[in-house]
């Protein structure tokens, strides 16, 4: 027989613990807990065997903590181990042991956090080291003398007990922090399954908080969220081979496949939805430990003001009416003690509203009461209910945790069915910082501070809330968002004028910020044709609110002074003709003074000139500055190349173009009449100061008489600056609007946003041998809509057939 070597013992183990391992890891029908229990006993029997062969003496044990302590491991994780010792050993030996032990984990390439302590010094840095404490609150012995581990997980538990006054504020605020760097785990699109607020640390920081016995977690559902959490993390390191913790959008596809589920967006969902239920113990547990520790710090007070020992006797609870049936009691809004849910199917919302309106948390054992024993409201819903929805809503921000409770117990899906196909729903343009359902109740938010621009602020917020429900349908959202708009408005009680009023505006919420930043706003057919769907002043004003808190709920990309100005310019000129007022005759407009003092100083020189105006441009939102703006007027000898010419230089001075308008201005010379382009942009810096106007002159001067090559220039920059990778760009799109205007052919294009974008654009319409009328460009995110209106050279709008070959070169040259 063949007896090894301790050092060749020790590789066989580790081999064998690798195949076990690698095993283990492909058995297809071994999935989530089961999968991580297995893991982990695999684990404990390995570096059991390691601590055995490395004859340890008495008084020492080897700990696993943390994650490992917990027995959730996965795939990648790494080890949390503690050689705990009581300090009757030499260091030497000590020290000696535990490279018997760490070295063979190293040398699996597995990643170790370690460490080594008597019981005294590991409370000494748990006393110093918060996330040490937490480590050790789930410390769980694998070898050697358990009696020592034992005694020291029930010290640290004591500790934590008798220090939780002292330390949930400290573990509160580590919370915080975390979330602020990390974010919301369920409204992003590359979520950290740990990190981020919603997470597996929060899981953590709940179980904590359990062990204190101060305060203690929702349990509905919170097991089952944590498990899914582990389920992806899981799935995730195995779809990747790596230890990571961040689901990348690149990555979702085959993690959704790792876990049999129909695609990515199903697996943002799921990940979601159990982030809100973490997210909602965690909202409850802080509050009620805010609600003890701040309990225990007036006590004492009271007992002194008291005097001595009658300070004991307990104090009455105040109960504060706020509505019928609802009151508050410490900070909260709760049941009054005669309320009956089971009787008056009002309660919930006129609870909801009287909660919010008050800046009240509702509380959750009477949300969870009125989930199991509130009757359904009839349909249609009495005055009341409705009533109490618009009150809900109106009360601002305070509104979302009421309304978060509401959904947590599932009274929301309750009272508007079609709900549940917006929760949690993903959006996958980076533009939006919500998913749908959360994104129409920050809509609603926005909508409740402009209610006093608003004949009917109760359409407003209820539309504001209704506006996106149409994209848990396929299709176009908003065509299925009014028939949704159209039933639920029934369902809540409005009459028929009414219901129809909110259908048209849900159909209808993108209308205006299209139209403004896509359209021509000084053709009138653009403007006839928004006056023809909306119909009355009264819906305009609805939608012109709404359009604005949309966008504002959206993100920062989606809404500037730019945009708003662009808007109010439309709403201004579409209530001029529902008024009766006529529309001004783009053609017969002469041009301004400024115009036409550069047209005559370009036709005398013949060469381009330039102009420089600041805008007023100031940001919305303090928070979110945005570049400064100017309008820059051009003119020159009309020539062609004119277009990519000016669109190549912008670009290469990284100038953004917002709008450009082209005209041909005639102009009577001694020699008889000379023909002038005037350019009229609007600009923005990408980044730091605005050029000066002789630089681009310069530069406009040479790349119309060729001697500098933008297309070259532009290429260099690409290349300088290489792409990330992440995920393919869809091709571009570009499509001819049907009979949108009497004066030009309207192209749409669609496109990945790009430097010099404008330019492709302008060489390519300079092949076709087309005029550029005027262009709108639309950026949001990384996503560019520019629409073009254009027309042949004399001037006449282009045959169908000829616009739609246009379009197809258009996409060829842009692809």
């Amino acid at each position: 027989m063949t007896t090894l070597e301790p050092q060749d013992a020790t590789e066989a183990q580790g081999s064998g613990y690798a195949a076990a391992r690698l095993l283990l890891l492909q058995e297809k029908e071994r999935t989530g807990p089961s999968r991580r229990t297995a893991l982990a006993r695999l684990t404990d029997d390995w570096l059991a065997a390691l601590f055995a062969a490395a004859a340890p003496p008495r008084g020492v044990a080897l700990v696993a903590v943390g994650g490992y302590g917990r027995a959730e491991l996965s795939p990648r994780s790494d080890l949390d181990l503690l050689l705990l010792h009581d300090g009757s050993t030499p260091g030497e030996a000590v020290a000696a042991l535990a490279d018997r032990i760490w070295y063979p984990v190293w040398d699996l390439g597995i990643a170790l956090d370690h460490s080594v302590r008597t019981p005294a010094q590991a409370r000494a840095t748990a006393a110093e080291d918060l996330k040490v404490q937490l480590g050790l609150l789930d410390a769980r012995p694998l070898a050697g003398d358990t009696a020592l581990a034992a005694s020291l997980r029930s010290t640290v538990l004591a500790d934590w007990r008798n220090q939780a006054v002292r330390r949930l504020p400290e573990l509160a605020e580590l919370c915080r922090d975390r979330a602020e760097r990390a974010g919301e785990l369920r409204f992003l699109l590359e979520p950290d399954l740990k990190e981020a607020r919603g997470g597996l640390r929060d899981v953590q920081a709940l179980r904590a908080v359990a062990a204190s016995w101060l305060a203690d977690a929702p349990r509905d559902g919170l097991d089952t969220a944590r498990r899914r959490l582990l389920d992806a993390r899981d799935a995730l390191h195995l779809a990747t081979g790596r230890a990571t913790d961040r689901l990348a959008l690149q990555e979702q596809d085959a993690v959704a496949r790792e876990l049999g589920l129909l695609d990515a967006d199903t697996l943002l969902r799921e990940v979601y939805e159990a982030a809100g239920i973490v997210t909602y113990a965690s909202d409850v547990t802080w509050r009620e430990v805010g609600r003890v520790l701040k309990a225990r710090s007036a006590r004492p007070r009271l007992r002194t003001l008291l005097g001595g020992r009658s300070g004991d006797r307990k104090q009455p609870v105040e109960r504060t009416p706020l509505a019928e049936g609802v009151v508050e009691m410490d900070g909260e809004a709760v049941l009054a003690l005669s309320a009956r849910p089971e009787r008056d199917p009002a309660l919930p919302l006129r609870a909801a509203a009287a909660a919010a309106q008050h800046g009240l948390p509702l509380s959750p054992h009477a949300v969870r009461r009125l989930a199991a024993a509130a009757k359904a409201l009839p349909v249609p819903w009495p005055a009341e209910a409705r009533e109490a929805l618009v009150t809900l809503l109106g009360a601002g921000s305070s509104a979302v945790p009421v309304w978060e409770a509401l959904e947590a117990e599932g009274i929301v899906t309750r009272l508007l069915p079609d709900w549940e196909r917006v929760r949690h729903r993903p959006q996958r343009n980076p533009v939006h910082t919500w998913t749908v359902d959360r994104h129409l109740v920050e809509t609603a938010v926005r909508a409740a501070s402009l209610t006093r621009r608003v004949g009917r602020p109760d359409l407003l917020l209820v539309a504001a809330l209704l506006h996106d429900i149409g994209k848990g349908w396929p299709g176009d959202h908003s065509v299925a968002g009014e028939t949704i708009a159209r039933d639920l408005a029934a369902r809540m009680g409005f009459d028929r004028t009414d219901t129809a009023t909110l259908a048209t505006v849900v159909r209808h919420h993108l209308l205006l910020v299209d139209t403004a930043t896509r359209r021509d706003l000084d053709d009138p057919a653009t403007v006839q044709s928004v006056a023809a769907a909306v119909g009355t002043v009264g819906t305009l004003e609805l939608l012109h609110a709404l359009t604005e808190a949309d966008a504002l709920a959206t993100g920062p990309a989606a809404w500037s002074a730019w945009r708003a100005s662009l808007v109010a310019d439309l709403v201004k000129r579409v209530t001029g003709v529902l008024a009766g007022e006529p529309l001004p005759d783009p053609e017969a407009a002469a041009p301004s003074a400024e115009q036409e003092r550069l047209a005559v100083e370009a036709l005398r020189t013949g060469e381009p000139v330039l102009a420089l105006h600041a805008r007023d441009e100031q940001p919305l939102d303090p928070d979110e500055p945005e570049p400064v703006g100017v309008e820059l007027l051009i003119a020159l000898p009309d020539q062609p190349g004119v277009l990519p010419a000016v669109a190549g230089v912008l670009a290469l001075h990284r100038l953004t173009v917002r709008a450009a308008d082209l005209r041909a201005v005639d102009l009577p010379t001694e020699l008889g009449s000379g023909s002038v382009l005037v350019l009229d942009w609007r600009v923005a810096a990408e980044y730091g100061a605005l050029p000066q106007g002789h630089r681009l002159r310069a530069d406009l001067l040479r790349a119309l008489d060729g001697s500098l090559d933008i297309p070259a220039r532009l290429a260099e920059r690409e290349a300088a600056y290489p792409r990330r990778r992440g995920v393919p760009a869809p091709p571009p799109r570009v499509t001819v609007a049907p009979a949108e205007s009497r004066l030009a052919t309207v192209l749409e294009v669609r496109a990945q946003d790009a430097p010099g974008l404008l330019h492709r654009i302008g060489r390519a319409l300079e092949g076709a041998a087309v005029r550029v009328r005027s262009a709108h460009v639309s950026t949001l995110g990384a996503n560019a809509v520019d629409t073009l209106y254009v027309t042949r050279p004399d001037g006449s709008l282009l045959p169908d057939e000829e616009a739609i070959d246009l379009a197809r070169t258009l996409e060829e040259a842009l692809g």
